[in-house]
């Protein structure tokens, strides 16, 4: 599933707030059908990406939970066509 991922983002050790607003950015940016991996997405910063880019958007079609901490969860969105859902 790796070839499948268009963008990746790393946001380990990072503040909540900035990988939000990073994550927000490269999704405007997606085209239809592209996909973002977000790497060290922890339980609340998916939920804050479910609010932020709606279901009507957005579908988190993979969640792989990491063995330690530090990795958190990784996450992968795919940009929706507006003619989708």
């Amino acid at each position: 599933m790796k070839g499948n991922v268009d963008y990746m983002l790393d946001v380990r050790g990072l503040i909540s707030p900035f990988s939000l607003l990073k994550a927000s950015l490269i999704f405007q940016r997606m085209k239809p059908s592209q996909v973002l991996e977000i790497q060290g997405c922890d339980s609340d910063m998916r939920r804050d990406l479910l609010r932020l880019l709606p279901d009507a958007v957005c579908e988190i079609f993979d969640t792989n939970h990491r063995s330690t901490d530090m990795e958190g969860v990784m996450v992968r969105l795919k940009k929706m066509d507006k003619t989708e859902g």
